[in-house]
């Protein structure tokens, strides 16, 4: 089942072109729209509610025309804003009922939703407080219970993280996973931020001034390399461990280079496995100079390397057929022999 799918979708101002051609399907689950501020995030979102028309290009949201179904699509969605724009003067049970009852829930099935909800974003014992008393992160808790009370198919979540602390930021990821595993609710949630996609969602798009760089699953983003990252302790004897690896891996003919440092752990060394061997040479090495073996991993691949990698590819393709459009064929071989050195 696709939940979401556009066919060169373009969405342009008099100034700037939000959108460009995109073409994207996604499935059940929890996405990640992944882009850098003012690469076309907001502006999807309200085109995909039906709040926007797009310039050209079609898209369809549980099956439904976005052109002419935008008040069916926004009874079976919920829609969590980016900017803060809750009343101050009154308390979350009070919006968050009043919003199921926009949603055409009746009175008392508001009201029990909303009890429900609130327990379920956390916010239950604070839930008649007004909330201009609130913190930022009780405030975006609010925001999430008010895009879930009528019990949608599907929720966009736009930088539902935005100036939460670390903590905060992790619970509030938390919820975001639950939201599709405990409740069956489709979730697209928009963010910059690379690294919070890489462990909530199921599937990654990035986009890229209104274009599309990627779409795939996160696991193929995040897949394993061949790259091998080590880590070990110090001794007395090698009180600079990682280095003393290193300089006995070299003298083996094996190229390293340093690793930085993994979540929660020291250095490390990152080297070539090329086959079972290398793991072996590594184990006696280590044995040989009397070190702790803390851990030995295959590496994986960070989204933020492939966005970059994206990025990189993408201004390459666009530098070539610029001089395509504008230069001759032996300007262009004078230019790529420049560019290689020749």
């Amino acid at each position: 089942m696709t939940v979401i799918a556009t066919e060169s979708l373009s969405k342009r101002f008099p100034r700037v072109t939000a959108l460009d051609r995109l073409s994207m399907d996604i499935g059940p689950g929890v996405t990640g729209l992944v882009g850098a501020n003012g690469a076309g995030k907001s502006t999807l979102i309200k085109i995909l509610l039906g709040l926007s028309p797009a310039t050209e290009g079609t898209a369809a949201v549980l099956g439904l025309d976005v052109a002419t179904h935008g008040g069916q699509i926004r009874e079976r969605v919920g829609y969590m804003p980016e900017h803060d724009c809750l009343p101050p003067d009154v308390s979350a049970t009070e919006f968050v009922v009043h919003m199921a009852r926009m949603s055409g829930l009746p009175p008392t099935a508001a009201r029990e939703r909303t009890a429900d909800t609130l327990r379920h974003v956390g916010l239950y014992e604070e839930r008649y407080r007004p909330i201009g008393g609130y913190s930022t992160g009780m405030k975006q808790r609010v925001k999430l219970a008010q895009a879930l009370v009528h019990d949608p198919d599907l929720v966009f979540l736009d930088e539902p993280t935005n100036g939460l602390d670390p903590v905060g930021r992790d619970e509030m990821l938390g919820l975001i996973r639950r939201v599709h595993t405990d409740f069956g609710i489709s979730v697209l949630v928009t963010s910059h931020l690379l690294g919070e996609l890489e462990r909530t969602c199921d599937h990654v798009v990035v986009i890229d001034g209104g274009k599309l760089l990627r779409s795939s699953s996160t696991t193929d983003f995040t897949q394993t390399t061949t790259t091998l990252a080590v880590e070990v302790t110090d001794t007395d004897e090698h009180p600079d461990g990682t280095g003393a690896l290193s300089e006995a891996l070299k003298g083996r003919g094996v190229a390293t280079h340093e690793g930085g440092t993994l979540p929660g752990a020291g250095h490390t060394v990152l080297l070539e496995a090329e086959g079972e061997e290398t793991y072996d040479l590594v184990r006696d090495l280590v044995a040989d100079l009397g070190l702790g073996l803390v851990r030995m991993e295959q590496r994986r691949h960070h989204i933020a390397e492939v966005f970059h990698s994206g990025q990189s590819d993408h201004a390459d393709h666009a530098d070539h057929k610029e001089e395509a459009d504008h230069a001759d064929h032996k300007e262009e071989e004078g230019k790529e022999a420049v560019r290689h050195g020749g």
